[in-house]
């Protein structure tokens, strides 16, 4: 009788777990947050610049909102998957007031976050081997999730010399057959890039004529700095609105990262397929984080204004002081809470004995000696870069380029 065949550990666990699965990457942001909260817990002095969250509390009168939500025994109960009417119809109301974009609450869908938002958004859209147009630099989640549902991510790579704005040239020569979907996402994360109004309509008349479906991310809709604005390119390409998807939330706007309420808005039956989807997945969005999100998206920007100053003062200091440091160059961030400098310069030079030759080595050198996390470009699909977010207090945000800087002048 012969043996059994021999299984090694490798071949073991990918029996146990799909290859669909097995095959996302840890999302790198949270991974680098993670990381630098256990070493701060351990007594480590670690600044993390990983995690893209405002440090600001949540409106009190949002906390307020959910406190009352709590003892109400509506809010104890199952309600509709795709979300409680009066918050649909209050996003429908908000979208209108903020960006001018008419919808009637049929076209919203409420999610468990933006990142459920993404994720059902392919998922709804995409046929296996469906391509989808992917300017880099890149969110981490997104190309994830197009994998998830399917699809073919398709990477158009821009560069910090315009901007980190994709051209409707680069996306024409990137469009085949099998293109299904563009990827929007203006302000950027993770370059703080804002695409030009022009620039908006002239890809959203593009993708008309082609018949390629947009799904536009507008999660930092309100930061945004200067003279930049924010465009919603269904606004400025009406025609477009048949085939687009926008996706917002409230997680940026009011410092409610950890609430997890976003939102889909695109014509009914995606939005109603989308639902089908979460009714099986999650169901309903948990109540009490509905309320709270009715309150945010109802009430006053006054509190958006505030962090939106402190957001500016934040970015131009963060500026000055990346690029008074030999080999950096940051281009000035627009909108968001990010700087993406290029550390280039930096890679194949010593500094502590060590010679880093990519962004993963020199983000891991800063963590060792300087006790700073930032998150290296290979996460979002252009090596040679960090993303720093300066969502982080003013002290901290000053005492952690400090030491970046002061171990990074050592480079020869």
């Amino acid at each position: 009788m012969s043996a059994p065949d021999a299984q090694s550990p490798d071949s073991t666990a990918a029996r146990r777990v799909s290859a669909r699965i097995g095959g996302i990457s840890e999302s790198a942001t949270l991974a680098v947050d993670a990381k630098a909260k256990a070493l701060k817990a351990a007594g480590h002095p670690v600044i993390g610049f990983g995690a893209g969250e405002p440090d600001f509390p949540t409106p009190q009168t949002v906390v307020e909102a959910a406190e009352q939500a709590c003892a109400d025994p509506r809010n104890h109960r199952y309600s509709p998957a795709s979300g409680l009417p009066e918050l649909r119809e209050a996003i429908a109301a908000k979208t209108l007031r903020d960006s001018g974009y008419a919808v009637d609450a049929s076209q919203v869908l409420v999610t468990n976050g933006g990142k459920q938002a993404v994720y059902q958004a392919f998922a709804t859209l995409l046929d296996p081997g469906d391509e989808v147009l992917l300017p880099a630099p890149y969110w981490t989640t997104y190309p994830e999730a197009i994998s998830l549902a399917g699809g073919v991510p398709v990477t158009v790579e821009t560069d910090d010399s315009t901007g980190f704005v994709a051209t409707v040239e680069q996306l024409e020569a990137a469009r085949t057959e099998r293109t299904k979907v563009l990827l929007f996402n203006s302000p950027s994360n993770p370059t703080g890039g804002i695409y030009p109004r022009e620039q908006i309509e002239a890809i959203g008349r593009w993708a008309v004529e082609h018949g390629v479906w947009v799904i536009t991310d507008e999660i930092y809709e309100h930061l945004t700095y200067g003279d930049a604005e924010h465009v919603s390119m269904p606004v400025v390409v009406p025609e477009l609105a048949d085939t687009c998807v926008v996706l917002n939330g409230v997680a940026k706007t009011y410092a409610m990262t950890g609430w997890r309420v976003g939102w889909m808005i695109g014509p009914t039956d995606v939005i109603k397929a989308a639902t089908n989807l979460q009714s099986h997945l999650s169901s309903n969005v948990c109540n009490v984080a509905q309320r709270a999100a009715l309150e945010a998206v109802s009430g006053s920007l006054d509190a958006v204004a505030d962090m939106r100053t402190a957001f500016d003062r934040r970015r131009r200091t963060i500026v000055d002081l990346l690029s008074a440091i030999p080999g950096v160059s940051c281009p000035e961030p627009q909108g968001a809470f990010y700087a993406y400098p290029s550390v280039k310069e930096l890679l194949g030079k010593e500094i502590r004995g060590s010679v880093p030759n990519t962004s993963v080595e020199l983000a891991a050198l800063i963590l060792e000696h300087a006790q700073v996390a930032v998150v290296p470009g290979e996460a979002f699909g252009t090596p040679g870069y960090f993303r720093l977010s300066y969502a982080l207090g003013d002290e901290d945000l000053a005492e952690g380029l400090r030491r970046m800087a002061d171990l990074l002048k050592e480079a020869k």
